[in-house]
Parts: C-alpha cells; structure tokens; sequence
C-alpha cells in the first residue's frame, strides 16, 4: 500500500484528498476515508492537501499509527 490514511482524518472528511487524487483511489468509510492499494499509483498528490496530516507513505506510518495500515487495507476486502 503506498499510502495510508491514519487516526488525524478519523471524523475529519475534509476530503481535500480526494479533490487532487488522478485515479480516485480515495474512498470515504464510515469514520474516514481510505486509499485502494490497488488503484492508487503512489503520486503523492494527496498527503500535502491534506488538512490535519493524516496521510503517509506506507514506509512512513508513526509507530502509534501502524494499526491503520490494517485498517486501511481491510477495508478493500
């Protein structure tokens, strides 16, 4: 997954991410929104947008966070 979206987005949805993402692999969820691993092309273009932070490349996650790498990922299955 070359990004995540983590707890800063959780109730958040300022969807900014979503307005810049070229293959609209950003969804939204009950409580935030997730990235597609499997359409998302690592541009980038949405962790800069991002209002309160909560995006990271999969390599980057703060260790307090990674339980949403999972959480990410499962949501797709």
């Amino acid at each position: 997954m070359p990004f995540v979206i983590t707890s800063a987005c959780q109730d958040e949805k300022a969807a900014d991410c979503v307005e810049v993402c070229p293959v609209d692999c950003i969804h939204e969820g009950d409580d935030q929104y997730y990235i597609d691993p499997d359409i998302c092309i690592d541009c980038g273009a949405c962790e800069p947008v991002c209002p309160v932070e909560a995006i990271y490349p999969d390599d980057e996650v703060p260790k307090e966070e990674e339980s949403f790498i999972l959480k990410n990922a499962n949501f797709f299955k």
